[in-house]
C-alpha cells in the first residue's frame, strides 16, 4: 500500500503542476484521518458500516458505475426480459439506492413502482430526481429486513445493483428474503442482480486507484475474509490539496449460484432461474469492483398458509394505560387534567380505531390500576402513562415496574432506562463516552452553598430530573451572577430535594431526531425536525420550556413552530449516529426522541433523551413522522409494530379470558371480550 501511495502522490503533483486553467471555487471537503497501513482489512470493518457509507461521496466515488444511465437502461432490460414483467403490475425496487432503476421503469411507462432505501440522502436524491423530470414515484426509507409495507402487495421485487450481502450476520439476509415473500403476492416473484461471488473470488482487484474529480482521487484495497465468504474493501479518498478526506471499510458477502439458490429456497421461493451473466461499464473506464460480473436470477413467491375463513380471523389485544385524568397532576396547567388534555387522549383513540389487526380497551384509572393490571390477559400493554403513576412524574418508572412484575409485555422503556433519562447528567455521562458533544456543566447539590458556579453567560438553569420542561422558564437563562443565584434559589425553593444543572445556554439553531423500531430489528430515524423560533419577540431567550408546553396564552405556544430541518448530509448523519449510540447504550426500546442544540461556533450539542416521547396528535415525534409522510395512526401503528417484533408477539388462537378464569368455555370467552369492551 505504502508504495501505491508513493506511486500516485507522485502522479498527483505531476498533475497538479501542469498548467491548466484557473479551476472554479468549489467547496472543499473536510479533511479527515487516516487509519495508515493496516495488515488486515477485516479488524477494521464496522459491523454496519452500511449506516454510513451511502451518502454524496458514494454517489462521486461510485458514480462512473452506478450514475451511468447505460449500465441503468441495460439493467432494466434484463428485468423486463428476465420477470415478464407487465405495466399494470406493482413493483418494489428493495435497496433503491438514488433511484436510478426506479426512475427507469417509471420513465418507461411503470406507474406502480415503489423504491425503499434506509438511505435518506439516497432516498431524498432520488425524490428530488423524480420531482424534476415528472415521474410518479413513491420513494420511502426502510431497512430490507422489515420494510414495513403491507404484504401479499406487490408483483415483483427486485433487489439490483449488489444491493444484497451487506449484513456481516447471513441470517440478516435471510431477513430480508423473508421480508421479500412477505410482501409479494402468491402470483409475484422475486429478481435479484447480485455480484457473481465465484468470480469474483478469484478475480479481484486486491489494488487500484483513480481520479473521481479534478482534484480527488480514491485508492482501494481488497481482500477476502478469514472465512472466504465476503470480500471486505477499502477506500481511501484523497483531495490533492487538503489530504485524505474518508478512509473507510466495507464488505459483501459472496454468493455462488448455487449457494444463493439455496438460501432462496430455505426462505420458501420455488422455481429458481438463472438468467446469466451481467457486466457493466465505467465513465472512467476503471475499477468496476464489485460489479464487474453480476448473476441475475428470479424466483417464484413462497406458497403461503391458506387465509383463515373469513369471521375468524383473531385480532391482537392491546391495552392502552393513560394518565388519570381523576387526579391533579402537578405538571399540567392549572394542576389538572384541562380540555386540551381530553381532546388529546380523544384524538388518540380516534387514531389507534383506524388500525386493523388490533382490539384496544383503555385504562386509565390509577385506583384500581395495580388489580386491574394483575388480572389482566392482555396480548401487549401500550404504555402510554407518560405522566407517571398517580400523574406522579416521579413515578413514570413505576409503571413498567409494575408491568415486569406481572410479567405483562408491553411498549417502550424499562425501568431502568426510564430512570436512566430521567437524570440529565447520567445523560451526559453516558454521551461523554460515546463521544457525543454535550454542553459545559455544573452540577449543584441541594443545599450546596459552595459550588463553583460558571463565570460565562448567558447560561440556563435546570432540575436535574425531570420532565415535560418542569423548572424552566424564560427566567431560567441568566446573563449575570445576580439573575443566576435568583434563579437559583427560586429553583431551591421549588423543588428543595433536587438537584440544579447550571449548563451553558447554547444560541444556535435546536433540533429533534425521532429514532423509532430497536437495535438489529431494524432502527431507523424520521426526518430531523427544527424549532423554529423567527416570529418569537427578540426580547424573549429562546427556549422550549414550559410555558411552550403548558401556557396556551404564551407567546411561546403561539410564535414558535417547527419544521423540517434544513441541514447538510454530514450534520444530518452525525446527528442519527450519535442518536442510534444513544438509543442502545441508554437501553431505549421501540421509540425515542433525542434532542439537540448548536452553540454559537455551529457545534450541535446534546440537551436531553426522551425515552418514551410524547405521544400526542401535536407533538414533535408526530411531527417528524408528518415530515416523513406518515399519518398519526400509522405513527401509533409503527410503535406498537416495533413492540410487536421485539417481543415477538404472535396472533392468538382465540379470545383469552381472564388469569384468574379457570375455564375456557364459550360462555366464559364472551364474559371476557363483553368485559373488555366496558373498560374501552
Amino acid at each position: 500500500m505504502e508504495q501505491l501511495f508513493s506511486q500516485i502522490f507522485q502522479e498527483v503533483r505531476q498533475y497538479t503542476m501542469a498548467p491548466t486553467a484557473k479551476p472554479k471555487k468549489v467547496k472543499r471537503p473536510t479533511p479527515r484521518t487516516s487509519f495508515g497501513p493496516v495488515a488486515d482489512l477485516e479488524q477494521h470493518l464496522p459491523s454496519e458500516w452500511w449506516r454510513k457509507l451511502f451518502n454524496a461521496l458514494y454517489v462521486k466515488t461510485d458514480g462512473d458505475v452506478v450514475e451511468n444511465s447505460e449500465n441503468t437502461s441495460r439493467d432494466i432490460d434484463f428485468l423486463i426480459a428476465a420477470s415478464g414483467l407487465e405495466k399494470a403490475e406493482d413493483v418494489l425496487d428493495l435497496c433503491c439506492g438514488q433511484g436510478r432503476h426506479s426512475l427507469e421503469l417509471a420513465r418507461r411507462g411503470y406507474r406502480k413502482v415503489t423504491g425503499v432505501d434506509r438511505s435518506r440522502y439516497l432516498i431524498r436524491l432520488a425524490k428530488k430526481r423524480a420531482q424534476a423530470e415528472g415521474l410518479s414515484v413513491l420513494f420511502k426509507e426502510g431497512d430490507a429486513r422489515n420494510p414495513r409495507l403491507p404484504e401479499n402487495s406487490f408483483d415483483l421485487v427486485c433487489i439490483m445493483g449488489n444491493s444484497f450481502g451487506y449484513f456481516s450476520n447471513q441470517t440478516d439476509d435471510e431477513k430480508v428474503l423473508a421480508a421479500v415473500a412477505k410482501m409479494l403476492r402468491p402470483s409475484g416473484q422475486i429478481f435479484l442482480d447480485i455480484t457473481d461471488g465465484g468470480y469474483m473470488a478469484e478475480h479481484f482487484e486486491r489494488r487500484s486507484w483513480e481520479w473521481i474529480d479534478a482534484h480527488q482521487f480514491v485508492c482501494r484495497e481488497r481482500s477476502l475474509s478469514s472465512d472466504r465468504d465476503r470480500l471486505i474493501s477499502r477506500e481511501v479518498i484523497v483531495h490533492d490539496e487538503l489530504g485524505v478526506i474518508a478512509d473507510q471499510f466495507y464488505a459483501e458477502r459472496l454468493y455462488t449460484r448455487e449457494s444463493i439458490a439455496a438460501l432462496l429456497e430455505k426462505v420458501g421461493f420455488r422455481n429458481f432461474r438463472d438468467h446469466g451473466s451481467a457486466e457493466s461499464v465505467s465513465d472512467r473506464e476503471q475499477d468496476l469492483g464489485m460489479m464487474a460480473r453480476r448473476i441475475l436470477l428470479t424466483a417464484d413467491a413462497p406458497v403461503k398458509a391458506a387465509r383463515k375463513a373469513k369471521g375468524v380471523t383473531h385480532r391482537l389485544d392491546v391495552t392502552v394505560l393513560l394518565g388519570d385524568p381523576r387526579l391533579p397532576d402537578q405538571v399540567k396547567r392549572d394542576g389538572v387534567f384541562n380540555a386540551e388534555d381530553l381532546d388529546t387522549v380523544r384524538r388518540l383513540k380516534e387514531g389507534l380505531s383506524e388500525l386493523p389487526g388490533y382490539e384496544f380497551r383503555f385504562l386509565d384509572n390509577h385506583k384500581t390500576l395495580a388489580r386491574d393490571l394483575s388480572e389482566l390477559s392482555t396480548d401487549l400493554v401500550f404504555n402510554l402513562c407518560d405522566e407517571g403513576f398517580n400523574n406522579d412524574p416521579f413515578k413514570e418508572l413505576h409503571v413498567p415496574a409494575m408491568l415486569e412484575m406481572l410479567d405483562l409485555p408491553y411498549t417502550g422503556g424499562a425501568p431502568a432506562a426510564l430512570a436512566a433519562c430521567y437524570d440529565k447528567g447520567l445523560v451526559r455521562a453516558a454521551a461523554m463516552t460515546l463521544d457525543v458533544p454535550v454542553p459545559l456543566e455544573t452540577y449543584v447539590r441541594p443545599g450546596d452553598q459552595g459550588a463553583t458556579l460558571p463565570s460565562v453567560f448567558p447560561a440556563i438553569l435546570k432540575p436535574n430530573v425531570g420532565d415535560s420542561s418542569e423548572g424552566i422558564t424564560k427566567d431560567a437563562v441568566v446573563t449575570d451572577e445576580t439573575a443566576l443565584m435568583d434563579y437559583l434559589e427560586k429553583l431551591r425553593t421549588s423543588f428543595p430535594k433536587r438537584s440544579v444543572l447550571v449548563q451553558e445556554y447554547l444560541t444556535g439553531s435546536e433540533y429533534s431526531v425521532g429514532m423509532i423500531g430497536n437495535p438489529g430489528q431494524g432502527l431507523r430515524a424520521f426526518p430531523i425536525l427544527e424549532v423554529d423560533y423567527s416570529r418569537l419577540d427578540p426580547s424573549l431567550p429562546k427556549i422550549l420550556g414550559y410555558e411552550s408546553k403548558w401556557e396556551p396564552e404564551s407567546p411561546y405556544w403561539t410564535q414558535i413552530r417547527y419544521v423540517e430541518a434544513n441541514l447538510n448530509d454530514l450534520a444530518q448523519q452525525q446527528l442519527i449516529e450519535h442518536s442510534s449510540r444513544l438509543f442502545e447504550r441508554l437501553g431505549c426500546r421501540d421509540y425515542a426522541r433525542f434532542d439537540f442544540r448548536a452553540d454559537a461556533r455551529g457545534e450541535i450539542k446534546l440537551l436531553e433523551v426522551n425515552p418514551n416521547p410524547g405521544w400526542c396528535w401535536d407533538g414533535k415525534f408526530n411531527l417528524m413522522a408528518g415530515f416523513a409522510g406518515v399519518r398519526y395512526s400509522e405513527m401509533l401503528g409503527q410503535v406498537l409494530g416495533a413492540a410487536v417484533e421485539r417481543l415477538g408477539i404472535v396472533e392468538r388462537p382465540v379470545v383469552r379470558a381472564a388469569k384468574s378464569s379457570k375455564t375456557t368455555n364459550k360462555t366464559t370467552q364472551k364474559k371476557a371480550t363483553q368485559r373488555a369492551k366496558q373498560v374501552a
